[in-house]
């Protein structure tokens, strides 16, 4: 599929492309949550280390969407860094996540209250199934609903959730979760997954935007970023963006963090994503239409 029968599918699935740091979307359970945000993932956690002074300076920047989760350590931090910017809280939209090994009903809901205190910010904007647990998902996320009664979780979603795992819960009877967090580069497309969120009305956002730096050497990575004058990182999360894709690059840098999100006034051309589109498939995380996942050992 080309640039422009691309936009067109996209305007026909009606997905909203972000145009600036406040760009936002409204989800199926209707929140509104910034298109574009900071990943925490492998942030140094610690009183005024790099997790905490990362969202600091992506808030001060104007980033409004901070993404972390149980697993990645951090969540303290993130609370401790938002209360150190000075921004009102409802100004910040925060993401955190149910990992694998609290899957349940009351199990999920423990760890949600340790989550809730290591954040201590009032509420949760998105709580996300970070993985999926063959037999538990359902148990989990109805505990995550309730959560969301009460009133201390705004929206519900799931993460690494592949076709038969969403198609499980719609199965159950349950809403259909707001997001599934995905890893999304050129080299992890995953059309039928993202295609199949779209028509469902799931917004799809996409970590590890720039594959871990692992790509920047690649021919059209190298040759777009001489064209366009833009750091091989820019060209990466530009590529997300223009398809459509909440945006979540990682940085504890704050240069990184800056020139991250420079990436709303200009375009990649056509002929640059028909390069990129064309890669082949290869991710560097847990494939979530496997059955195997090497987070899990």
């Amino acid at each position: 599929m080309n640039l422009r029968t691309y936009i067109v599918y996209l305007k026909k699935m009606a997905v909203t492309i972000a145009t600036s740091l406040s760009s936002t979307v409204k989800l199926n359970d209707g929140v509104d949550m910034p298109l574009f945000g900071l990943g925490t993932f492998l942030s140094e956690s610690g009183a005024n280390k790099e997790a905490e002074n990362a969202v600091v300076s992506a808030l001060q920047l104007g980033y409004r969407y901070i993404d972390t989760a149980v697993f990645y350590g951090n969540e303290e931090d993130v609370g401790r860094g938002i209360k150190r910017s000075g921004f009102k809280r409802e100004d910040i939209f925060i993401t955190t996540k149910i990992w694998h090994d609290c899957h349940g009903y009351e199990e999920s809901k423990k760890s949600f209250q340790a989550s809730f205190k290591r954040l201590d910010c009032g509420y949760v904007d998105q709580l996300l199934i970070h993985s999926p647990n063959e037999g538990r998902n359902v148990e989990t996320y109805k505990a995550m609903l309730e959560l969301k009664q009460q009133g201390l979780v705004r929206s519900v979603g799931v993460s690494n959730f592949g076709i038969h795992h969403i198609q499980g819960l719609l199965d159950a009877g349950m809403p259909t979760p707001s997001v599934n967090q995905i890893e999304f580069h050129p080299w992890q497309r995953r059309p039928k997954l993202v295609d199949f969120c779209r028509e469902k009305n799931i917004v799809v956002v996409g970590y590890c935007p720039v594959v871990r730096q692992q790509k920047f050497d690649d021919p059209d990575v190298v040759r777009l970023s001489k064209q366009l004058n833009k750091s091989p990182a820019q060209i990466l999360i530009r590529y997300s963006v223009q398809m459509g894709i909440i945006t979540i690059p990682k940085s504890g840098n704050p240069k990184r963090i800056k020139e991250n999100a420079e990436v709303f006034d200009w375009e990649i051309p056509q002929e640059g994503m028909d390069s990129l589109n064309s890669k082949e498939e290869s991710g560097i995380t847990w494939d979530p239409c496997s059955s195997s996942n090497p987070w899990l050992g």
